[in-house]
């Protein structure tokens, strides 16, 4: 990222009007032809994704064989939607109007992860991954897109992965791990809905690990056992070790920077993959007895090389609640330490619109840190105060970023929250009537 998020944030407050047509969470049912579509006018606030601007002066478009098909209502852009899974179920929301637009019942455990094609969610339930159809359709036509809304619903696609774990989405691929047998099953993102063309990599043992896959059809997975596991891989499109490193004991989760590397966490500080070798980050400055630095959670931005990351130091601690988190620089491979004076757990962390890094702690507050000073630069009220479960499945605070919003929930009060990033203020609040567990945005 070549300017601070503090210093572009600070140019774009002073900038009231200008030439982007970006709303906020967009009105479920806003007519293809409604000009006066409510406008989010910030610079660089294109609603990532989502590809909205079309350019049609001069053109002279056939829109034949375009026509809505059955159950879709088209639309002029696509709204955010927000799928929540709870103890007995999914629901989807409007992120503009808090209603309810469909309920699944499914009483079990549900993690959720953006399959990466803008449309679906991949649901891990116990041994399987499920694909959930949010109804945001996109249709490429020539040099622009129409959109379309249906009815969110279950595809009838299911991948059997025995202890489904991670779900990465990657350079056009999605890959699935399952943690009981050690293997990632990648596809084409853009089959997310109905994966056909499944590829699996192993490792050659059960164990908790993240696999990234590439485009070149390569991957980087993690190599472990039950008992251990401190090696990651990358693995040619034919499973051949192409170059590893053992220097990353207990890896966890992954995480990729604006410029392409990816960060793994392990618990002596952790690596980053440049595409070709791998680094290891020094974080002797602020580790803990022997070393020990764990960052296991962690989020990455488009907009910035910095990665944001968990920050525990406490080796033998039965149960560590930190009180600051770590910034990876990936273009020079340096780590500082951010406090924050109150501690967060690992739904807290997300990344703002222009690379912000994005911490909710326990004292209810959205921490906006510039990743390149990790300078504090606002502390914005979001929820009631919260303490973490030390039963991680049970429900609490979960902490989302699209859009230039952020989305939070208050587990305790039964609240969705929407924060305008740009603005810097709360712009919706939304009684629930569940208990969120997880939650994806799209």
């Amino acid at each position: 990222m070549k300017k601070s998020a503090l210093s572009i944030l600070a140019a774009v407050s002073a900038t009231t009007l200008l030439a982007t047509s970006c709303s906020k969470p967009a009105d479920e049912q806003a007519p293809a032809n409604d000009a006066a579509t409510e406008s989010h006018e910030h610079e660089g606030h294109d609603h990532e994704g989502h590809d909205h601007e079309h350019d049609h002066e001069g053109h002279h478009h056939e829109h034949d064989g375009m026509e809505a098909d059955e159950g879709e209502t088209e639309v002029a852009q696509l709204p955010n939607r927000v799928v929540i899974s709870h103890e007995g179920g999914l629901k989807t929301y409007d992120a503009k109007t808090g209603e309810v637009i469909e309920e699944e019942e499914m009483p079990a455990f549900l993690r959720l992860s953006n399959a990466g094609d803008n449309r679906h969610v991949m649901v891990t339930k116990g041994d399987k991954f499920l694909s959930f159809d949010s109804g945001l359709i996109t249709k490429p036509h020539g040099d622009h897109n129409h959109y379309y809304t249906a009815e969110p619903k279950l595809s009838d696609a299911e991948i059997e992965a025995p202890h489904a774990g991670h779900v990465v989405h990657h350079d056009g691929f999605t890959a699935l791990f399952s943690d009981g047998e050690g293997t990632a099953q990648v596809f084409p993102t853009d089959q997310a809905g109905d994966p056909k063309d499944v590829k699996t990599f192993e490792s050659g043992a059960a164990h908790h690990g993240v696999a990234v896959p590439l485009k070149d059809g390569s991957i980087v997975m993690t190599k472990g056992t039950e008992d251990e596991r401190h090696t990651i891989q990358h693995l040619s499109k034919d499973g051949k070790v192409l170059t590893e490193t053992t220097k990353c004991p207990g890896v966890h989760g992954e995480a990729t920077a604006g410029n392409g590397k990816l960060f793994f966490g392990c618990e002596d500080g952790p690596v980053v993959f440049d595409g070709k070798e791998f680094h290891k980050i020094d974080v002797s400055a602020y580790a803990g007895k022997d070393g020990y630095q764990r960052s296991g959670n962690s989020a990455g931005s488009e907009e910035s090389d910095v990665i944001l990351a968990d920050n525990k130091t406490e080796k033998d601690a039965e149960f560590e609640r930190p009180t600051s988190v770590s910034l990876i620089n990936t273009k020079d491979y340096s780590a500082k330490k951010v406090d924050l004076g109150s501690s967060y757990w690992f739904r807290s962390l997300a990344r703002g619109p222009l690379g912000e890094a994005l911490v909710l702690t326990y004292d209810g507050k959205l921490n906006v840190i510039d990743p390149e000073t990790g300078e504090i630069t606002k502390k914005i009220d979001a929820i009631s105060e919260w303490r973490e479960n030390e039963e991680w499945q049970l429900p609490g605070p979960i902490l989302k970023a699209e859009d230039g919003y952020a989305f939070v929930t208050d587990a305790n009060k039964k609240e969705l929250v929407v924060i305008d990033l740009f603005e810097g203020k709360e712009v919706n609040r939304y009684n629930l009537d569940i208990k969120p567990t997880e939650m994806a945005v799209l």
